[in-house]
């Protein structure tokens, strides 16, 4: 990794921001940004003169043409792929598309492209459901990483890849070349370590103040909700999906949802945990917590009327999963995301 070193007139970090039409113009332009900020204009607010520019974004496409990317933003880049020296960095934004819609045949430029780079030193560093691209390059086999909550089943299905839902930024790979951020706006995270890591962490710091960006350090649990509900295609646990629905609170769920499939309970757990990608008691849990959670935002409750609303007669049993599954305990959640609600409800329309 080549060092910007400013005052000593030093070699600029090159940074490749990869762009499609499945991409964001606001992440894409968004780390620009903030990558050309570095080293810029912390000295510029301090004494009026902008200071030396510290590393050199520049966004990058598959044959360097004007294009359309998500929400219609027309897009013209700087360079192709393959007209672009060898980056130290390339930032891959998110892959815009349904978590279960194939990518057969259409990044087949790109691919090959983040492979070379991998190999040949780069840090290949990705946002939200970015990540799925390393996958299909096949350079997360045997690696941890994490994305958008929504697409953590789909990057799990790819051989060998460890995924931590819970982390909003994971380092893999060798020399830990290979960095994803988790869902939304974590590619802020993103690029604060990347500033930090090639630069400095000072450098870093100065680009989070100028820009007021809060460090994710609850990672992203908290925001997700319960993607992998998609009704089953199998009519018997299509049905129990339904029942359970409305009556996840009730005592002993799961033993009702096999008595109602006619199954034999192994049979049960087998064929739900294959249509679902949870086991029965792992579903009720979710939709528990999930429903705890609005309750938490939407009222005032006590926390011990929650968990028996939502079927646990032990609050404390309640509490310790709702931290183990979102990573705050129910108290935390309240005041971070009730406030929050509140807050937009009293905003006058």
């Amino acid at each position: 990794m080549k060092q910007a070193v400013g005052d000593l007139g030093g070699v600029l970090v090159n940074v490749a921001i990869l762009a499609f039409p499945e991409s964001s113009a606001s992440v894409v332009f968004g780390m620009y940004d903030l990558f050309m900020s570095a080293g810029r204009d912390w000295p510029m607010l301090e004494s009026g003169t902008p200071g030396k520019q510290l590393l050199n974004p520049q966004i990058v496409t598959r044959d360097g043409e004007p294009l359309t990317v998500a929400n219609g933003v027309r897009m013209t880049p700087h360079a192709s792929i393959r007209n672009y020296p060898t980056p130290d960095i390339v930032c891959v934004p998110e892959v815009n598309i349904p978590p279960g819609e194939s990518l057969q045949g259409r990044f087949n430029a790109e691919l090959p492209w983040l492979r070379e780079c991998y190999a040949r030193g780069a840090i290949l560093a990705t946002s939200c459901s970015g990540a799925v691209l390393l996958a299909e390059a096949g350079l997360l086999a045997g690696q941890e990483a994490t994305t958008h909550w929504a697409y953590c089943e789909l990057l799990g299905s790819y051989p060998g890849v460890t995924v931590r839902p819970q982390n909003a930024l994971v380092a893999s790979g060798e020399g830990h070349r290979l960095v994803m951020a988790g869902a939304g706006t974590s590619w802020l995270d993103l690029a604060l370590y990347l500033i930090a890591r090639s630069v400095d962490i000072e450098v870093a710091m100065q680009v989070a103040k100028l820009n007021l960006i809060d460090w994710h350090a609850i990672g992203q649990q908290p925001f997700a909700r319960l993607a992998r509900s998609r009704q089953s295609d199998d009519a018997v646990i299509a049905r129990c999906q339904v029942w359970i629905a409305e009556h996840y609170q009730e005592p002993s769920p799961v033993t009702a949802l096999v008595r109602l499939s006619g199954l034999a309970e192994r049979s049960f757990n087998r064929r739900f945990q294959l249509a679902t990608g949870m086991s029965p008691l792992e579903y009720v849990h979710t939709l528990r917590l999930e429903e705890a959670k609005q309750m938490l935002e939407a009222s005032d409750k006590p926390i011990e009327a929650i968990a028996n609303e939502v079927g646990y007669e032990d609050a404390g049993f309640f509490s310790r999963l709702f931290r183990r599954k979102v990573n705050l305990s129910p108290a935390q959640y309240r005041k971070r995301f009730g406030s929050m609600r509140k807050a937009i409800a009293a905003t006058p329309a």
